[in-house]
This record gives structure tokens, C-alpha cells and sequence, in this order.
């Protein structure tokens, strides 16, 4: 590799891998918030011994549902933080996504949006960041 490659040819190794721990991470913190939406709609749920918020049963099952599928995404992102966290690409992500029923176009929404919000001030990570997840969204497509 020679300077100008070095220099104007994009993020680096380092970069790339700031990027991949740094997605990791925002990914973690959506799969929290899916966890949290799933507490909660479990919260409000009849038990044996209580009726719960939600007398009718049409709702219940709609809210409970919903939790379980709110429960199902924060184990894929989860996941997905893990592969991504170690170098892993879009195959991996689709073969996770399919062990748990899902969509793999579930990835593709918060893979952009953690893209968008990484929790870092490193640049060269964003741009890094940017790209991958570009190239994982489109082989994901």
C-alpha cells in the first residue's frame, strides 16, 4: 500500500472495526428498548390470579403478541450485535434472523437507524460505519 492509498483511500482495518464494535453497541441498545416494550405489554396482561389492564380478550392476545414478537427482536438485535461485533457479514446476519422466524429484512431498519446514531465521535468509524452497513442492508435485499 502506498501513502496516497493509505491516506485517501477510505477508513482503515482499525476504523472498520470501531465501526463494527461501535454498530454492536447501538444494536444492544435497541434490542433494550425492544425488551422494555416487551415488559411492558407483558405487564399489562391478565394473570391467574389478577384481570390485568386489558379486560377484553381480543386485546390481550393482540398485546400479547405483540410482546412476543417485540421479545423476538430484541434477541435478534441482540444477535446481530454478537456477529457484528465479530466481523460477521450479511450471511450470518440472514442465517440468525431465520433460526428465529424472522424476516431478514427485520435487519435492515435498525441496521440503518444504528448506522445514524452510533454512540462515537470518531469519524473515520462513522464513515466506516456508513459503508458496512450499506454493503450488509443491500446483500441482506
Amino acid at each position: 500500500m502506498n501513502f496516497e492509498d493509505e491516506m485517501f483511500g477510505g477508513p482503515g482495518a482499525a476504523d472498520r472495526e470501531n465501526a463494527d464494535a461501535a454498530l454492536a453497541q447501538a444494536l444492544r441498545g435497541y434490542a433494550a428498548m425492544e425488551a422494555q416494550a416487551a415488559a411492558a405489554l407483558r405487564a399489562c396482561l391478565p394473570t391467574p390470579t389478577e384481570a390485568g389492564v386489558l379486560s377484553d380478550v381480543r386485546q390481550a392476545r393482540a398485546a400479547s403478541l405483540a410482546a412476543g414478537e417485540a421479545a423476538m427482536r430484541a434477541v435478534l438485535l441482540l444477535e446481530a450485535a454478537a456477529i457484528l461485533a465479530g466481523g460477521g457479514d450479511a450471511p450470518a446476519l440472514a442465517a440468525a434472523a431465520r433460526r428465529l422466524g424472522l424476516p431478514v429484512a427485520t435487519l435492515a431498519q435498525p441496521l440503518r437507524a444504528a448506522a445514524l446514531s452510533l454512540p462515537t465521535d470518531d469519524a473515520s468509524a462513522r464513515i466506516a460505519a456508513a459503508i458496512r452497513v450499506q454493503d450488509l442492508v443491500a446483500a441482506l435485499a
